[in-house]
């Protein structure tokens, strides 16, 4: 089990966003989180990086990520736990005053990469999964918006993480990127990641279905008519990138 979250609450400034959550996602599994704005969908992927506390109300509380016990997680154990997690943000969060190559170099020496000859083989494999090898010499402000989303999700594989988390990675692209970039998202979900989605876009997925739950006042709620499971038309433009199991 990747996460595996029961009875606990979320909080915001000493708030509760959501009260008695309950959640289990396995391996290979893409979860969309859906719900208004401020309805704690934000605020809960957090939790599983630990930048957002969890509150353990009672003996049958469970909050654990990748086997670590966040009711009782220690701080010197967080980056070990966010080494094993992608992060994949609306507004990219690339570094505007490098290259590509040298914003997938910065996260690998930060994570403890210190043979320089690993990471450029890294850099090179993961901007082959998402079809971006030509573009290592570029600077963000060069390259378009799913571009950029595409390097994003290159820096969340870098350490070939079982969970990936991607907050609203569509919500600054045109329709046919964003289509590309969910795409993408899919197929790793189907190379067995763990793909955790928070969107608005019920057309995305219901192109790329997965399970769904939605924030709704202050409870967290799976969605019984949840899309059909049918696999969708991964072909032409809109086929994402090639996921190398081999990697």
């Amino acid at each position: 089990m990747i996460i595996r979250y029961n009875k606990v609450d979320i909080l915001r400034k000493e708030l509760v966003v959501l009260k008695k959550v309950s959640l289990q996602i396995k391996p290979g599994e893409l979860v969309y989180l859906i719900g208004r704005v401020g309805s704690g969908k934000s605020s809960l992927m957090k939790t599983l990086y630990a930048e957002v506390p969890v509150k353990c109300n009672d003996a049958d509380s469970v909050a654990e990520v990748l086997d670590y016990n966040l009711c009782k997680l220690k701080r010197k154990q967080i980056p070990f736990l966010r080494r094993q997690i992608g992060i994949v943000f609306q507004d990219f969060q690339l570094l505007t005053d490098r290259s590509v190559k040298a914003n997938l170099d910065f996260v690998l020496q930060a994570t403890g990469w210190k043979d320089k000859a690993a990471r450029e083989e890294r850099i090179e494999s993961v901007l082959r999964q998402v079809g971006m090898t030509n573009k290592s010499y570029k600077m963000p402000h060069e390259l378009s918006g799913g571009e950029q989303q595409r390097i994003a999700i290159a820096r969340a594989m870098l350490n070939d993480p079982s969970l990936i988390l991607a907050d609203e990675p569509t919500g600054n692209l045109d329709p046919e990127t964003g289509e590309q970039i969910m795409a993408g998202l899919y197929e790793l979900a189907m190379s067995g990641k763990a793909v955790i989605v928070a969107t608005h876009n019920m057309g995305l997925m219901r192109r790329f279905p997965g399970i769904v739950y939605r924030c709704e006042d202050k409870a967290l709620i799976r969605e019984e008519d949840s899309y059909e499971r049918n696999s969708p038309a991964l072909t032409g433009e809109n086929a994402g990138f090639s996921i190398d199991e081999h990697e």
